[in-house]
This record gives C-alpha cells, sequence and structure tokens, in this order.
C-alpha cells in the first residue's frame, strides 16, 4: 500500500510541475482529495507558517521592486559585470549570488542574464558558461539569505535560539565556496564560442555578427527619487530579523506556555510574528518615505509571484505533510538506521524532492521536520539545507528557461535527452561541494 501512496504523490508533483505556475498547488489538493477519501488518511495541519513568511518577505520584495530599490541594486551589480568582462564567469554568478542573497529571491536575476549573456559574447567567451553557473548561483544564494522563505521556514522548524545566524554562518560561506567550485569547473565547459558550430552558423547572419562587434555602454537606468531610501529602508528590516533571531531577549515575552503560531510556548513572540511584522512594518515605511501607491506594489511580478508560491505550498506541503505522517513509523523503521549511519544519505532525498518541488521553501517545509524525526542534527540538516536547491534539475524553473532564451549565441540549452541540460552537472557540482563545506563548517562552529 506504501508504494501505491507513494506513486500517487509523485504522480500529483510530476504533473503538478508541468503545468507549471499553481498547478504544483492545485494538484497537491488533487492527492489530498486522494489521500483522505480513499486512503483515509487523517490530514495534517496546512503550513500555514511558510505561507505567512512568504507572503510578507515576497511583499517587502515587491515593494521595493515597486519603489526602484532593485533598479538601483540591479545597476550597480550591472557596473560590476561590465567592470572587468574577462572574469565573466566569476564575477556574474557571484554578483548575482550577493544581490539574491540580499534581496531573498532569485528571479532578480532577470535582469543580470541578459548583461551576462551579452559580456560573454563580446568577449568571445561561451555565454553557457557564465550563465549556467550564475542561475545555480540565484538558487544557492536563497539557503543562507535571512529575508528567503526558505531559510525562514527552516528557522520556523529547528526553532532553536540563535538558529539564523547558524544558518548564516553556515551555509554562506559553503554556498560562495561551492558557487566558487562551479565557476572553476565550468571554465572549460563545452566548445569555445568560436569553435561552436551553432555559433559559426549564427555568424553568417550580418546583422547578428554586426551586434556582437558593437560596444555597448552601461544602460541608463532611470531611477526613482526614493530608490536608495528603500534599498535603506530594506536592509534595516534584514538587520531587525537577524538581530531578533540572534539575540531572542529583544523579543517581547508575553508569558504562558501556550505554543501557537504566534506565541512560542515560552512565551516570546514567533519567529514567524517577528518576521511577517518587521517585514510589513519595511513595506509600509517604503511605500510612505517614496510615496508609492499600494496598487504599483500589487502590479510588480514579484508581487504576482507571491501569489503562485503560496498556492504551490499550500497544496504541495499539505499533501507531502500528511503523506508522511501517515507512514512516519515505516519511513522512520526503513531510513531511521540508514540516516544514523550516513546522514550524508538524507540529502539525496532532499535533493530528489527539491527537484520534484520546484521550491526550496516547499523542500524544507516538507523534509527537514522528517529529518528531526530521523533523529539528525541541527548541524547536519544545516549542512544538508543547500540541497532543497535542486529545482535545476528538471529544465522547467523560470530561471533556466530565462538563460536559454537570454543567450543569443545558442550554447545554453536543453539536451536530446532534456535532463542533460547546461545547468545539471554544474548544479550538482555547486550541491555537492556546498553539503560537504557545511559538514565541515558545522563540524567547527556548532
Amino acid at each position: 500500500m506504501f508504494w501505491i501512496e507513494f506513486s500517487i504523490l509523485i504522480a500529483m508533483i510530476l504533473i503538478g510541475s508541468q503545468m507549471k505556475g499553481i498547478g504544483l498547488g492545485v494538484m497537491g489538493m488533487v492527492g489530498l482529495f486522494i489521500f483522505i477519501t480513499f486512503f483515509k488518511m487523517t490530514p495534517t495541519s496546512p503550513p500555514i507558517d511558510v505561507m505567512l513568511i512568504i507572503m510578507a518577505i515576497v511583499t517587502t520584495a515587491a515593494t521595493l521592486q515597486a519603489c526602484g530599490g532593485l533598479d538601483y541594486l540591479v545597476g550597480i551589480a550591472e557596473k560590476i559585470i561590465r567592470s572587468n568582462p574577462s572574469k565573466i564567469i566569476f564575477i556574474g554568478p557571484l554578483s548575482v549570488f550577493i544581490l539574491c542573497l540580499f534581496a531573498g529571491t532569485s528571479h532578480i536575476l532577470y535582469s543580470l542574464l541578459p548583461i551576462i549573456s551579452e559580456v560573454s559574447a563580446k568577449k568571445r567567451i561561451r555565454p553557457e558558461r557564465a550563465l549556467s553557473i550564475s542561475v545555480i548561483a540565484s538558487h544557492m544564494a536563497l539557503t543562507g539569505s535571512p529575508m528567503s522563505a526558505a531559510t525562514a521556514a527552516l528557522v520556523v522548524i529547528l526553532g532553536y535560539e540563535g538558529v539564523l545566524l547558524d544558518i548564516m554562518a553556515i551555509c554562506i560561506p559553503a554556498c560562495i565556496i561551492g558557487v566558487l567550485a562551479g565557476c572553476f569547473f565550468v571554465l572549460r565547459k563545452g566548445k569555445e564560442l568560436e569553435e561552436d558550430p551553432i555559433f559559426i552558423e549564427k555568424m553568417k547572419d550580418p546583422i547578428f555578427a554586426k551586434s556582437l562587434e558593437v560596444d555597448s555602454e552601461t544602460h541608463h537606468r532611470v531611477l526613482k527619487p526614493g530608490s536608495k531610501t528603500s534599498v535603506l529602508l530594506f536592509s534595516l528590516a534584514i538587520i531587525f530579523i537577524v538581530v531578533s533571531g540572534s539575540v531572542p531577549s529583544l523579543i517581547p515575552n508575553f508569558g504562558g506556555d501556550i505554543a501557537s503560531i504566534v506565541i512560542n510556548a515560552n512565551g516570546n513572540l514567533s519567529m514567524v510574528t517577528v518576521i511577517c511584522i518587521i517585514t510589513l512594518t519595511a513595506s509600509a515605511l517604503m511605500m510612505l518615505a517614496t510615496k508609492t501607491s499600494s496598487s504599483e506594489v500589487a502590479k510588480s511580478s514579484l508581487f504576482t509571484s507571491m501569489a503562485t508560491a503560496t498556492i504551490s505550498v499550500f497544496g504541495v506541503v499539505w499533501m507531502s505533510s500528511t503523506f508522511m505522517k501517515y507512514n512516519s513509523e515505516m519511513i522512520q523503521s526503513t531510513l531511521g538506521q540508514i540516516v544514523t549511519d550516513h546522514p550524508w544519505t538524507f540529502a539525496i532525498a532532499v535533493f530528489i524532492m527539491g527537484a520534484l518541488m520546484f521550491s526550496q521553501a516547499a523542500a524544507t517545509k516538507s523534509m527537514m521536520p522528517l529529518g528531526l524525526a530521523l533523529g539528525m542534527s541541527n548541524p547536519i540538516l544545516i549542512a544538508i539545507f543547500p540541497a532543497v536547491n535542486s529545482c535545476f534539475v528538471l529544465p522547467g524553473y523560470p530561471t533556466l528557461l530565462a538563460a536559454i532564451d537570454f543567450d543569443r549565441t545558442g550554447t545554453t540549452k536543453i539536451g536530446k535527452y532534456v535532463i542533460n541540460h547546461s545547468f545539471i552537472v554544474p548544479g550538482i557540482v555547486v550541491t555537492v561541494v556546498s553539503i560537504i563545506v557545511g559538514f565541515i563548517l558545522g563540524y567547527f562552529i556548532l
């Protein structure tokens, strides 16, 4: 019976991922309906905490976008990338990593992809090299960013004092080292651009050839008057969240011993509450200080992505957690000893679920509680955390498709067998190195 239920779970995730958008969420609900109706599973509580975090954090990022703050940050990154084009394979991904780490979303990458592609092509550096690792870097930045929904979800799941600082202290340097390893790995990836048959064929078009020869200066961005102010307020929100997570004594205590999504068992405000209050307060201050209307925020692309992410997490995590709890005894008895003897094997399970779910937050919420149930320690779970970034495995994630579209030379592509695309090997290299370094750092830091 377990394998029938598991097959249904995987089928719903695969169908939902093919539908894209909110498909993952609605198919998750179909799976939950099947589990409850035909297998008599008792549903768990819906992932309200992660949904609230996604809504609050992404709304704040959308406000930053509407206020012009993201344009300001992208402008800085663009200048850095263009300043040393010959080092684009290193400067591009690292600029992307820092920007996404700050913003807490990988979708800011879309503004930099055409720049990275253009700079690479003009220097006759195969764009696939810089683009592939830049996409992976944008994902890895989320495991450690205090403004990402995935990191916030792990903070809530682990829930011990100082957990946010521990996640940042381990995952940020581990992922940076992983990205650097990926940069070195792609240095000789594929043929040199001028030897690539697709590029040679494209260069026969005089218009295309001329477009690569013309020098283009940094695009002049017209910034809104309050763009720098919005970045400052956004930065302060990050600082307040980090300080609140690191020094619990600063968080108001209301006594009592009744734990809820709002207040912990010790009477302190929960991190869900703290994150939501700080981020949405920052949103309000940004709108007031820059005179940005709420309708502009609601129309931004990031705000739209928030709705999609919330529905996706709602359905797929609720279905997955119901399946996990119903089969918890079997899962623990089967995997418990293996995971105890070889903790790294749990990273494979997390990696697979992340690839299927197309969501770091959903994979975190679904798998990390299982890790705790299997008796895994906090340092091990933090070290394994980067494995949730495996949404690059199936080439349907928006950042991958955007990179392919922006590469006019045709070097960044999906292979004949679908899974053998430009991002698969660099992504695996970065993930494996990040996890290994995470284990090493966790041993010395925690």
